[in-house]
Parts: C-alpha cells; sequence; structure tokens
C-alpha cells in the first residue's frame, strides 16, 4: 500500500487556505501587492497582516503555503507578513512623560544627513560639535547620565567604556537614566561634557520592528545574515527556505498574508478558498509506477470525478503534495509487513 499527501483546494478565486492557530486565523492571499497595498487589504477583509508568535505559527504557515502560487518573475516563493521597520521611532529611554514638556519629546540635533536609519543603526551619540549620529549600539563608547530632581536635571560623564545597553544599565543603577535632550539649552550642557574628538551614548533609541497590527511579539525568525541593507523596511517570509525572514523593499509585489482575530468575523472574508490536505492510501498495482507523471495525473482524474459522481462543487482543485525526495508516493512498510504476515 502506497500513502501520499493530497491537497484540496476549493472555491472560485486567487484568495487561498484558512487555517487556525490558537488566538488568530491566517489566510495566505496570492493575488500580489506591495506591501502598503497588502495592508489595506488584510484590514479591509480581515484584521490585519499577519503576526507570528512562535515556532507553531511558522510550523503553520510552512503547511498553508502553496509554492506554485508564489511564482514571481524574481525572487519567488515569498509573502508579505505583518514586520516592518519603523524607521521614525526614536524614543528617550527615559519614558516618564511627566518629564517632558510640550514637544520636548520630539526635540532633535541630528548631524546633516542623520539618522540614516540603517537597519541596526539604533542608537544615539553625540559628537563634541554637538550634533547626534545614530550608530550601532554594540559599539563601546562613555555615554551622559542624568539626575532628575523634580523640575531640575544635572548631567553626569559615565567615563567607562561600554555599549548603549550597558550604559544605560549602569546610568539607572547610578544616576537616573541615559541622558534626555529636551532643548537646545540642555543640549549644549552635554555638549560641555564631550571630550574634543570623541563621541559620547545619549539616551534616544529607536525601537524598530513593530508589528502591523500593534503586537509586542519579540518572536524573530531571520534567515542567517538578515536583515540586511538599509531603505528595505518590509519583511516577507521566505517559503523556498522554511518560511525564514528577509527585509525588502516595500514596493514590490508579492503574495502575502493576512489574519482575522479569534472571535472577530468579516463578511467579505467568507470569499476565500480553503484549502485541505489529507492523507491518501491506495492499493498498488505492481506493474504500475505511482510516480510517473501519466499515472500521478489519471490518479487526480479519477478521484475528482468520484467527488464529482458525490455532488462535490466542480470548482473544486487537486493538486499533489510532493515530499522532500520530490516524490509524490511512498511505500507504508508498517501495511506491507501487515500483509506478508497474513500471507503466511
Amino acid at each position: 500500500m502506497e500513502k501520499v499527501l493530497l491537497i484540496i483546494i476549493a472555491g472560485a478565486s486567487r484568495l487561498c487556505a484558512v487555517s487556525s492557530t490558537a488566538g488568530r486565523q491566517y489566510h495566505f492571499i496570492y493575488d500580489l501587492k506591495n506591501m502598503t497595498e497588502a495592508q489595506s487589504y488584510c484590514r479591509e477583509h480581515y484584521t490585519d497582516l499577519a503576526t507570528t508568535d512562535n515556532m507553531e505559527d511558522v510550523n503553520t504557515l510552512n503547511n498553508m503555503a502553496d509554492l506554485s502560487q508564489m511564482v514571481y518573475s524574481a525572487y519567488s516563493y515569498r509573502a508579505w507578513i505583518g514586520l516592518y521597520d519603523d524607521v521614525d521611532s526614536w524614543r528617550w529611554s527615559l519614558s516618564d512623560r511627566s518629564f517632558y514638556g510640550l514637544g520636548e519629546t520630539e526635540f532633535r540635533q541630528w548631524y546633516p544627513g542623520q539618522p540614516n536609519n540603517a537597519y541596526d543603526q539604533l542608537c544615539t551619540h553625540i559628537k563634541s560639535s554637538g550634533l547626534w549620529i545614530d550608530y550601532f549600539c554594540k559599539r563601546q563608547f562613555k555615554s551622559v547620565c542624568m539626575d532628575v530632581r523634580g523640575p531640575n536635571v544635572t548631567f553626569v560623564l559615565n567615563n567607562n567604556l561600554m555599549t548603549w545597553t550597558q550604559a544605560q544599565s549602569y546610568c539607572r543603577e547610578h544616576h537616573t537614566d541615559l541622558a534626555s535632550v529636551r532643548n537646545k539649552a540642555e543640549n549644549k550642557k552635554v555638549k560641555e561634557l564631550v571630550p574634543s574628538g570623541r563621541d559620547l551614548w545619549i539616551g534616544l533609541f529607536r525601537d524598530s520592528w513593530k508589528w502591523s497590527d500593534g503586537s509586542n511579539s519579540s518572536f524573530r525568525y531571520w534567515l542567517p545574515g538578515e536583515p540586511t541593507v538599509k531603505n528595505e523596511p518590509c519583511v516577507a517570509a521566505n517559503f523556498n527556505n522554511s518560511g525564514k525572514w528577509e527585509n525588502w523593499n516595500c514596493d514590490l509585489k508579492r503574495a502575502f498574508i493576512c489574519q482575522r482575530a479569534h472571535g472577530v468575523t468579516n463578511p467579505k472574508a467568507e470569499q476565500t478558498v480553503k484549502k485541505q490536505v489529507i492523507k491518501l492510501s491506495v492499493l498498488k498495482d505492481s506493474s504500475l509506477d505511482l510516480n510517473d507523471p501519466a499515472v500521478v495525473e489519471q490518479v487526480l482524474k479519477q478521484i475528482k470525478q468520484r467527488l464529482k459522481d458525490q455532488g462535490v462543487n466542480e470548482d473544486i482543485k487537486l493538486s499533489w503534495r510532493k515530499q522532500s525526495d520530490g516524490k509524490i508516493f511512498h511505500k507504508d512498510e508498517k501495511e506491507t509487513e501487515k500483509r506478508k504476515k497474513r500471507e503466511l
């Protein structure tokens, strides 16, 4: 006896695949759209672009993906998900809103051409000129801490070479926090602490990668070496590589994945195609090669005719799922062994 996975797709559009996870339903959409168009479509027809919380979600999407519908002129098998790089998300380490007056959280003193928002330049240092640069958080610099006493603030130089995160921890332990700079007068005070030709960390950083639906999921599944260059702030899952993530230019048109929050309904979403994977067992005629393309096609036609005879919708589409070795049918060794025992 041979076993095989048969994919049954029912419906009449290029939308595809509904599958449930613990808190949401995923929907593959194979119409080609850029990231902005995909987000708008998902918010209109479902809830939003897809968020993934764990490997269970990743495995669900891998099982749902139909690679045959993700063939593009370049970079096939990718689909947009809801993760994006929010390049304008600069904020201060000290989050206490009472410390800031009107407009003071938005004060900036960037060096010309800065910030350049490279994908991993998420932290800020101040130069001896008093101007700011976005830079790699893992580099080591001295830093500026601050002591806050009511409305009064005092800036203090930390002479220890530290990464931005280490400096933040140090300042929070020994002072109030890394320095927030609310206006030009405070920027001048901080500038006076910077040795000539040196750079110091201050408390401004970019909380970069965010989910379209506002989720705070910290789960990441980047392809090794990703994310890469700047100016590619949108994320696609590569289903030719286990669904791992890559950052891309948001204007590229490709398939995308929507989600519907648990319990949320949308009549428009009911038009989606549903995909079901079933395991099929067949008795093999010894003279047939079940992996011969002509035999495979004939078996598929017979199954579709049988379904039609039983009143199944004619719009149904059938396709085989190939295994990792490229074959469709595999011998069921357990069933073969049972049959041999019966024959003894």
